[in-house]
């Protein structure tokens, strides 16, 4: 049940306001020179480059299993974090000899793949952990709430944070959202406002006894050791369980299900609150 998602109309007009001509920092990429040193100085002049003290003990606290997945997300906002950015080619031309020489090179955000196909922007919380997953790509920095405007404007569903190292966090959508506004995130299997949506999505059909949510399947990570983590996968994160009337034939139920996925996809508080989820049917009673 994952699917594009239109943006709030306050994440929109936060974006008009940020501009392409930028990096995630607010700095104009015109005149930079990012072949010295590391780009993040210009803004964060006192930085170390080491991950902010509030984020290693969250990370530490919740790969020992004493917090949930919410706790990073509270502890990622407002925080400094780097972001990769590369060479790419802007223009090019042919020599006399025949060789391809390059004339102009612009620096591009680097986006990656999702397990499901969406896009994803990989995020860092420390320069010697983004430079073990690139070593060619120069750390850009900024706060967490200019990285997740950055990554909406540059329309990816996902932040990743550091790829590749002992824990990687995937921060879903509706989180991804949280932190740019300054709000807050709640799960949605944990949401009781997500719970009233599902039962107002069920009520019209009679052939549903009740709805219940719980966990998805993809809310866990595994850490580097392959041991499991209370949270930080890409998802589904969400599962529904829908009971229903006993002696339902087949063709009936894809009707009560397929009914349902439509009252969920046109429910702007599920839209906006659930990044992906799974429904499984067991009889009432």
């Amino acid at each position: 049940m994952s699917s594009p998602r239109e943006l709030p109309e306050h994440i929109k007009a936060q974006l008009r306001s940020a501009g392409r001509e930028t990096d995630t920092g607010g700095q104009a990429w015109k005149g930079r020179n990012l072949g010295e040193g590391t780009s993040h100085t210009h803004a964060f002049p006192q930085d170390d480059g080491a991950t902010p003290a509030v984020l290693a003990e969250a990370l530490d606290r919740f790969e020992r299993g004493e917090i949930p997945e919410e706790s990073i997300v509270d502890a990622l906002a407002e925080v400094r974090l780097f972001v990769p950015v590369v060479a790419e080619v802007s223009q090019s031309q042919i020599t006399d000899d025949g060789l391809v020489a390059d004339k102009e090179a612009d620096m591009a955000l680097v986006s990656i793949e999702a397990p499901d196909g969406r896009k994803a922007l990989p995020v860092f919380t420390s320069v010697d952990a983004l430079s073990a997953w690139h070593d060619s790509a120069r750390p850009v920095a900024a706060d967490s709430r200019k990285v997740a405007l950055s990554a909406v404007e540059d329309d990816n569903q996902l932040l990743v944070v550091n790829p590749g190292g002992d824990i990687t966090f995937v921060v879903r959508r509706p989180a991804l959202w949280a932190i740019a506004k300054g709000h807050r995130w709640r799960p949605s299997y944990s949401d009781p406002d997500v719970m009233t949506a599902l039962e107002d999505c069920a009520k019209p059909d009679p052939q549903i006894s009740s709805v219940g949510m719980f966990p998805g399947r993809g809310v866990g990570s595994r850490d580097r050791a392959g041991r499991m983590l209370p949270g930080g996968g890409p998802g589904p994160e969400l599962s529904i369980e829908l009971s229903v009337v006993r002696g339902l034939n087949q063709e009936e139920l894809d009707r009560v299900v397929g009914a349902f996925q439509r009252n969920f996809s046109q429910h702007s508080l599920l839209a906006e609150r659930v990044d992906s989820a799974d429904i499984r049917i067991r009889p009432a009673g």
